[in-house]
């Protein structure tokens, strides 16, 4: 990784992956231009775009650094590619279907500035087409092994406006300090794309690294307006029990490996029962898929458990009951 210090190194670098994205990326970048905090770089990582993406960023955003990777890898892929070149002391994820209002880094670079016990910040995520409601505050992980957005599709009540202590970062809009990569390694490119967070949340909390929710950090998200459907379907099912295996600890297991169980055999039946359906029918072979991936989950699960730093007790405390 790319060590930052010099002098002509930015306080910040904004990481934008997109792919097939150039009708999304002028008004995200147009949010970055009017950002109140102005001492940041931009990186657009293109992960194998066949549209006019790379032609259009050097032409009219020449100021603007360009990653382009020769074929698609996938998102956890592009995100490493621009964490390895990426400038910055504060390393801030947007994605490309993302538009931050004017005050959305500077309020992440006062969170750093005041809480120095945080390695990585959660913006407040609001829905593009309905910003009175939230996509996320924060990321969660449940005892049954499922992962979700805290408040998701909840009205942008004043719960939602107070800063706290979170599991972890929805990467749509969440911001790391660069010492969390070296410390942790960066994003499981085996997961592809979906549930890459949740990982990367799972084993910075192993470690001793602390997530705070900043809610002057405001962001509106297109959902999946780059990568949905039915493969968004197959991926979330098939990352979702690779995630619990490789990360929730063995005490967790002891005492609710039927629940998490059974909370896969629910998303079955439910896929099942909408069978017809493009999106249910890859659920199913996303969670099918999930068993040939078992072998090499319980190779990494071995090692970061190996490695773990905090007790029990804290990891039970993060957790929704």
């Amino acid at each position: 990784m790319t060590a930052s210090g010099d002098a002509d190194s930015p306080r910040w670098t904004v990481l934008i992956p997109t792919w097939n994205g150039r009708h999304l990326l002028e008004e995200a970048l147009g949010g970055l231009d009017a950002q109140v905090l102005q001492d940041f770089e931009v990186i657009v990582v293109d992960d194998g775009s066949d549209d006019d993406t790379v032609t259009w960023m050097r032409s009219q955003r020449p100021a603007d650094r360009v990653v382009e990777l020769p074929s698609q890898r996938g998102l956890a892929a592009a995100l490493n590619r621009g964490i390895a070149v990426a400038r910055g002391r504060f390393i801030a994820l947007l994605n490309n279907d993302a538009v931050p209002e004017p005050g959305w880094l500077a309020a992440l670079d006062r969170a750093f500035a005041t809480t120095p016990t945080a390695s990585f910040l959660a913006s407040r995520i609001l829905l593009y087409d309905d910003p009175s409601r939230l996509h996320a505050a924060g990321d969660t992980f449940s005892r049954d092994g499922l992962p979700g957005n805290r408040g998701v599709w909840q009205p942008d009540g004043p719960v939602f406006r107070e800063p706290c202590e979170v599991f972890g970062a929805c990467a749509a809009a969440a911001a790391y300090r660069r010492e969390l990569f070296d410390d942790i390694g960066v994003f499981d490119e085996d997961l592809v794309m979906y549930c890459e967070d949740v990982d990367l949340d799972w084993r910075a909390q192993m470690a001793g690294h602390r997530c705070r929710y900043v809610p002057d950090a405001v962001v509106s998200h297109r959902l999946s307006a780059t990568a949905g459907g039915p493969i968004a379907s197959y991926l979330v099912a098939r990352n979702r029990p690779l995630v619990a295996v490789m990360n929730m600890p063995g005490f967790l297991w002891r005492r609710g490996w039927w629940r998490i169980a059974w909370a896969q055999l629910k998303l079955a039946a439910a896929a099942f029962r909408a069978i017809q359906g493009r999106a249910a029918r890859a659920t199913l072979a996303g969670q099918v898929a999930s068993f040939a991936h078992l072998p090499r989950a319980w190779s990494k699960r071995s090692r970061r458990q190996r490695s773990r730093r905090v007790a029990d007790d804290y990891i039970d405390a993060l957790l929704e009951r």
